[in-house]
C-alpha cells in the first residue's frame, strides 16, 4: 500500500457539506476521531446536526479488538448502501484499527465505500474524500508504520474544560490476546517539552483537566531511554498554574515503578485514580496471555498505591474465560477481585481474534462455561463496588460539574459531577447558575454501585475559568448551529474513564 505522511495539504469544502463520525472502541480511537473532526473542519466540512442522520460525509473510525467487530461494521455499512445511492455526492469513509487489519477486503465486502485509511495516516482523510470524488473510485490507502505524531494535527475537542494528550502511540507488548500493537505500531514517545507545551496551550484556553494518554502510558520513556520519564512527567504537570485535574490511562502492571507511586502521591493535581489492567488472577493464564507480572507483583501494587493514597479508587480490566483457564484458575480471578477490592472492573469474555496467538490455542473453553464465570465475576465486582461505595457516604467532596453525563438529571432536577477519583456523583442542583467545569463541593448522601448521590444543598460553588470557556464555547455553538474551531489546539473534554475503558481493554 501506498505509504503517506499524516498531514495532507488541506482540501477546500465550499459548499460546506456536512461530516459525521461515528467512533468505536478505545479511548485511541475517541482522540483520534477528534483529530478527524478537526481535519475535516479544516478542509471547510460541519458538523452534521445531531440526530439529523443526513451528513454528506460518514466517517466510521474502528475498532478491531472485540469479536464480531467486523459483523458490527459491514452491518453499518449495508444500512447506508440504499442511502448513499439515493443522495448522489455522499460519500463514506473507513478508518480505525480494523481498516488497518482488513484494508483491501473492506471495498470488497462493501463496493459503495470510498475511502479505506488506516491509523497512521488519518491525516490524509480530507485529500482522499477529494480524490475519490474526482476519480470516482475508492481510495485504498495505509501507511504502514507513524511518520509524523498525530498530536500535530488539527483537532475538534468535545468540551471545554479537560482534554486527552497523548503522550505515546503504539505499545511494545506481544500479549497473545491482544492484535494492537500489529495496528498500531512499536511504541513512539513523543518529547516531553511538546507534551508539555500542549498542556500550557490547552490551560491557556481554559481547560483544567488533562487525561494523558497511551496504549501503554507508564512506559512512556523507553522510545527516549529515560525509565523515570513518566514521573518526572507527571510532576511537571503539578508546576502549570491552572491545571486543577491530571488522570492518565491506561498503564500496565510491568511498568508501574515506585517512582510513578511517588510523583500521585506528592503532586496535588494527580487525582487519587488509578486504572491497572489485571486481565487474569491465575499465574499459569498470565503465563500464557504473556503478561509480564504474576499475582503477587499485582497486588503488591495495589498495597502499595492504597499506602501513599489511601483514598484512591482503582479500577481494572479483566478477561474470562482465556483458552485453557480452569476453574481452579478462575478462582484465582475471583481471589485478586476479592483483595484487590476495585471500585469497578471492566469485564470481558474472551472472543478469538484473528492474528494473535491465542486464538490458535488450545484448551478454548466452552461458551457456556465462559458465562458461567463471567456472571459470577460480575455479581462479586457489583458487590464490592456498591459496598465500596458506601464508604463515600458522609464524605464531602469537590466535583468538576460535566456535561451530559447524567442521562436522568433534567427529570430528578440534579446535575452530575466527577470527584477527585472520578467516581460519578448526582448531586441537587443548586439555585445559582452552575456550569460543566465549575466545581461544587457536596456531601454524599447515598450510594450505589456504579454512583453515588448528593441529596442535600450544594455547600459551595467555584465558579472556574473553565467554566466560563464552556460558557464561550456554548454561546458560539448555538450562534452558529454546526461546528465551531476554536484555534489550535482546541480545547476539549475527553469521556471520562469508565466510558471507555470498556473499548480495548488490552493494556
Amino acid at each position: 500500500m501506498t505509504s503517506s505522511s499524516d498531514r495532507s495539504p488541506a482540501v477546500d469544502v465550499r459548499s460546506s457539506k456536512t461530516y459525521e463520525i461515528r467512533t468505536y472502541g478505545c479511548q485511541m480511537n475517541v482522540h483520534d476521531s477528534e483529530r478527524l473532526s478537526g481535519l475535516l473542519e479544516d478542509a471547510g466540512y460541519v458538523r452534521a446536526p445531531q440526530g439529523a442522520d443526513e451528513a454528506d460525509v460518514v466517517v466510521f473510525n474502528t475498532c478491531a479488538v472485540r469479536e464480531n467487530a467486523d459483523n458490527k461494521l459491514y452491518g453499518n455499512l449495508g444500512h447506508l448502501a440504499p442511502k448513499k445511492a439515493a443522495r448522489p455526492g455522499m460519500q463514506i469513509a473507513v478508518g480505525g484499527c480494523l481498516a488497518q487489519k482488513d484494508r483491501d477486503t473492506i471495498v470488497k465486502r462493501a463496493p459503495w465505500v470510498d475511502v479505506v485509511f488506516g491509523t497512521h495516516n488519518i491525516g490524509k482523510l480530507p485529500v482522499l474524500l477529494e480524490r475519490a470524488r474526482v476519480q470516482d473510485e475508492a481510495q485504498v490507502e495505509i501507511a504502514e508504520s507513524l511518520e509524523a505524531f498525530p498530536s500535530t494535527l488539527p483537532t475538534r475537542r468535545e468540551s471545554a474544560y479537560a482534554a486527552w494528550v497523548s503522550i505515546s502511540v503504539g505499545c511494545n507488548n506481544t500479549c497473545t490476546f491482544c492484535i494492537v500493537p500489529a495496528l498500531r505500531g512499536k511504541e513512539k514517545d513523543r518529547r516531553p517539552g511538546d507534551i508539555l507545551a500542549e498542556i500550557e496551550a490547552l490551560v491557556a484556553e481554559g481547560v483544567s483537566e488533562i487525561t494523558l494518554l497511551g496504549q501503554n502510558v507508564n512506559a512512556y520513556g523507553s522510545d527516549i531511554g529515560d525509565r523515570e520519564a513518566f514521573s518526572k512527567l507527571l510532576r511537571a504537570c503539578g508546576k502549570i498554574d491552572g491545571l486543577e485535574r491530571v488522570r492518565f490511562t491506561s498503564p500496565h502492571p510491568r511498568d508501574f515503578t515506585d517512582d510513578v507511586i511517588a510523583a500521585m502521591a506528592e503532586t496535588p493535581n494527580v487525582m487519587p485514580q488509578l486504572h491497572m489492567p489485571l486481565q487474569s488472577g491465575s499465574d499459569p493464564v498470565l503465563k500464557a496471555m504473556r503478561r509480564s507480572y504474576r499475582q503477587e507483583r499485582f497486588l503488591g501494587i495495589i498495597e502499595k498505591v492504597r499506602a501513599a493514597i489511601p483514598h484512591a479508587a482503582i479500577s481494572t480490566d479483566i478477561i474470562v474465560g482465556f483458552p485453557g483457564e480452569t476453574e481452579e484458575d478462575f478462582e484465582q480471578t475471583l481471589h485478586v477481585v476479592r483483595e484487590a477490592r476495585f471500585a469497578q472492573a471492566f469485564t470481558f469474555q474472551y472472543s478469538k481474534r484473528p492474528g494473535t496467538p491465542a486464538a490458535e490455542m488450545d484448551g478454548q473453553v466452552p461458551k457456556k462455561v465462559v458465562q458461567e464465570r463471567y456472571e459470577r465475576l460480575v455479581a462479586l465486582q457489583e458487590e464490592i463496588s456498591w459496598e465500596e461505595n458506601k464508604k463515600q457516604v458522609g464524605r464531602t467532596l469537590e466535583l468538576m460539574v460535566a456535561e451530559g453525563e447524567g442521562r436522568k438529571d433534567d427529570t430528578t432536577h440534579r446535575l452530575s459531577g466527577r470527584a477527585p477519583d472520578n467516581r460519578l456523583v448526582h448531586f441537587t442542583k443548586p439555585d445559582q447558575e452552575v456550569r460543566p467545569g465549575d466545581v461544587v463541593t457536596v456531601e454524599i448522601t447515598y450510594a450505589a454501585p456504579h454512583h453515588l448521590l448528593a441529596e442535600g444543598t450544594v455547600l459551595d460553588v467555584r465558579r472556574t475559568r473553565a467554566g466560563d470557556a464552556w460558557e464561550k464555547r456554548n454561546a458560539a455553538e448555538k450562534a452558529k448551529p454546526v461546528g465551531v474551531m476554536l484555534g489550535l489546539p482546541k480545547i476539549g473534554a475527553p469521556e471520562p474513564l469508565p466510558a471507555v475503558a470498556s473499548g480495548c481493554g488490552c493494556d
